[in-house]
């Protein structure tokens, strides 16, 4: 796999691209979280399939689906920002973040957890905290059960398992991810199952947008606040969000001097018992591209601008 492109600074993030022999391409990520040093906290995102069958409503990663990467493809990309950082392979980082979520869903490649098996003894890494994020495709059963096994192997407390909702209207939940998904009370007990004591609790995140109902009381239906946690994103901007209308809720600029949002459902979501997190992260990331659900391969296919993103060049390498 050859790295033809990037765009981003070292100070916050950078966006890599990627072409095999065959001409596919793919997209990375590292970034780290000013102002915290890279040897506090390190992001990587990599992606495990060319392109995403799922085609959620607001993601330019979407569409366009070529096929699984191999567990040798998905390490390329591991291996390529460490050793850009790191050459002898000992990643000295308190929390060091391998996400699987730049382009594909990770519950319908395999590869993934072949993955997710060999990375403790591939590098030298003790902050090393992989990070499966999933709308949970029906049918993956097999991929889910063989995943709490892996993690109770190899990460008993420090790996981190998020279902992507969105919203708790389940109408509305259909458009915005556009592919068969569990129930929530299949969610529910999934989670139950994989959560364990002293661990991370399971995270259920909403990239919130206008209009998209987050319902506390649907949550208490199903998802017990001593196992799950809600965290609340922006909806990035992108050409996909942009085409379908879809704002975020969520941005920069509604934060206030004590850096809480008022956000009426982050006081609901607390008062019905859950931990609530709000994340935004720097506001440069979405000039450069490298927030979830942006996609510097689509720059190339739209002419008409997203305000304030997308705005860094892509230098070829």
């Amino acid at each position: 796999m050859k790295i033809i492109a990037k765009a981003g600074c070292d100070e916050i993030a950078a966006v890599y691209i990627a072409e095999t022999e065959e001409g596919k391409r793919i997209e990375f990520v590292e970034s780290i979280q000013p102002p915290n040093p890279r040897d506090k906290k390190w992001v990587l995102i990599v992606s495990n399939m060319f392109g995403c069958p799922v085609g959620c409503r607001f993601c330019d990663a979407g569409g366009n689906y070529h096929g699984k990467l191999s567990a040798d493809e998905i390490f390329s990309q591991i291996d390529y920002l460490i050793k850009s950082r790191f050459p002898d392979g000992v990643v000295p980082v308190e929390k060091f973040k391998i996400q699987f979520a730049r382009m594909g869903e990770p519950a319908l490649n395999p590869a993934v957890l072949d993955v997710l098996n060999e990375l403790p003894s591939r590098y030298d890494a003790p902050g090393l905290i992989p990070s499966i994020s999933t709308v949970a495709p029906a049918g993956c059963d097999d991929f889910f059960r063989k995943l709490i096994k892996i993690k109770d192997l190899h990460y008993p407390k420090n790996f981190q398992f998020q279902f992507s909702i969105h919203t708790t209207d389940l109408k509305l939940k259909k458009w915005l991810i556009p592919m068969k998904t569990w129930s929530f009370e299949e969610m529910a007990k999934y989670g139950e199952e994989f959560f364990s004591e002293n661990q991370r609790k399971i995270t259920l995140n909403f990239a919130l947008a206008e209009n998209m109902p987050l319902d506390p009381e649907v949550l208490l239906n199903y998802f017990s606040p001593d196992t799950f946690l809600i965290k609340i994103t922006p909806i990035n901007p992108t050409f996909k969000a942009a085409k379908n209308n879809i704002s975020s809720l969520v941005s920069a600029d509604k934060y206030i001097a004590d850096d809480e949002y008022q956000l009426p459902v982050t006081d609901s979501l607390i008062n019905a018992g859950y931990d609530v997190i709000v994340s935004v992260g720097e506001t440069e990331e979405n000039q450069i591209g490298s927030n979830c659900g942006q996609y510097l391969e689509a720059v190339q296919k739209n002419r008409i601008p997203v305000g304030n993103c997308y705005t860094y060049d892509i230098k070829e390498i």
